[in-house]
C-alpha cells in the first residue's frame, strides 16, 4: 500500500488507505499499523485534521481492530 508522507507530525510519518478493503495504514515512528473496516470518510477526515496524531487517538485508536505489520 502506498502511503503519503505526513510532514510536521511528531508521531505519524505517513498514511495510506485502500478503499476496496477499507484498510487504513499508518506509519508511526514506532512501527506500521493497519486498521480494518475503516470507512473512507474517516480516512478523509484524518487527512484533513490539523493534528493527525490527535485525530488518530480520538477517533481511530480504540475504535477499529488493527495489527502491527512492521
Amino acid at each position: 500500500m502506498e502511503r503519503e508522507p505526513v510532514p510536521g507530525s511528531s508521531t505519524i510519518l505517513s498514511i495510506g488507505y485502500d478503499a476496496a478493503s477499507e484498510t487504513l495504514e499508518i506509519e508511526f515512528k514506532s512501527g506500521v499499523y493497519q486498521y480494518y473496516n475503516v470507512p473512507q470518510s474517516v480516512h478523509e477526515q484524518l487527512m484533513q485534521a490539523a493534528s493527525k496524531g490527535q485525530y488518530h487517538a480520538t477517533y481511530i485508536k480504540n475504535q477499529f481492530s488493527y495489527s502491527r505489520v512492521s
